[in-house]
């Protein structure tokens, strides 16, 4: 049995709709729709997809916030929906627009209250916290109120407060939404020690360096559906995805005309030329041909835009999983 496991998990909302002065209707609307997969014990996989694709409802039903319409769920053998109480204290949940902190009060009583509602033990209390306040870098911050904070800093907070009852698996929705590139990094960093220590995350993100930094397998949904799953190489390498040869030639040059390759892009006057082909196809063969026809200086292989290949995926253009 896997750590997280779905099976047929469903979700419908109903939503009523007016129509006319005085009448009103009810829509059904199925936010997830014969959802199954599992997740190992010390995983960690990008959850992925468009706004509305059934992202947050997933992780809503596996903390117990949600109860599926239809289907099986189980998250370290617990059902969310029978044992929210229980299972509380094996997980750790950061969403990214929304705070668990205390907002009047400073940093420290936050997480000192966070151990009250946990029940921690204090020696335990005090390595996690200090651990987190290291590599988190929250030192100066943990006297200062938490309206004060910065996003980038608050979000430090949360994913401290979330870690500090060691929670099995940790499910963190848009972690790195609205954060500088240097908070970006800090978090990203952290986060993958905090997997190395045996963690299992599940991330779900619109950041799609989060994935190519700290995920080996990721899940793409849509309408409630997974329509991808494996590893982040499948997905690059895609039916339709392509990558580019950059290769710099000693002086002018016209397009470069090699087999399995097309020019879709020049510099100058062609010292400088991108070619594109097929993901799936060896650049060495074509490397080859461009040295053996063409003045090389230099070249390099640049691999498929996630953001591109993801788009052909909601765009209905199908990817195989690996």
């Amino acid at each position: 049995m896997a750590f997280i496991e779905l099976e047929g998990v469903e979700k419908t909302f109903t939503v009523r709709r007016k129509r006319g002065r005085f009448t009103r209707t009810k829509d059904e609307v199925r936010a997830v729709e014969g959802l199954t997969f599992g997740v190992e014990r010390g995983e960690m996989v990008g959850y992925i997809g468009p706004n509305g694709a059934g992202k947050s409802t997933t992780v809503k039903m596996l903390t117990g916030i949600l109860t599926p319409s239809a289907g099986r769920l189980r998250v370290a053998g617990v059902d969310p929906q029978k044992e929210r109480v229980r299972l509380a204290q094996r997980i750790g949940v950061v969403f990214g627009q929304r705070t668990t902190l205390w907002w009047d009060l400073p940093l420290r009583d936050s997480f000192t209250l966070v151990r009250r509602i946990y029940r921690i033990p204090q020696d335990r209390f005090e390595e996690n916290l200090g651990r987190c306040v290291d590599q988190l870098e929250l030192g100066p911050l943990l006297d200062t109120p938490v309206r004060q904070l910065s996003l980038g800093q608050r979000m430090r907070g949360d994913i401290t407060a979330a870690l500090l009852h060691d929670p099995e698996v940790l499910y963190l929705d848009e972690p790195t939404i609205g954060l500088d590139i240097l908070s970006k990094a800090t978090v990203r960093r952290f986060l993958a020690e905090v997997n190395a220590r045996g963690t299992t995350v599940l991330l779900t993100t619109h950041d799609l360096q989060d994935i190519e930094q700290l995920c080996r397998r990721v899940m793409v949904i849509d309408h409630g559906r997974v329509v991808y799953d494996g590893g982040l190489e499948g997905l690059q390498g895609s039916d339709g995805a392509e990558r580019t040869l950059v290769v710099d030639l000693a002086g002018p040059s016209p397009a470069i005309d090699v087999d399995g390759a097309r020019v879709v892009r020049r510099e100058g006057d062609g010292e400088r030329q991108w070619l594109a082909f097929p993901a799936g196809r060896s650049a060495a063969p074509l490397v080859a041909a461009v040295a053996e026809r063409y003045p090389l200086v230099d070249l390099s292989v640049r691999e498929p835009d996630i953001e591109d290949v993801i788009a052909r995926l909601y765009r209905g253009v199908p990817a195989q999983a690996t």
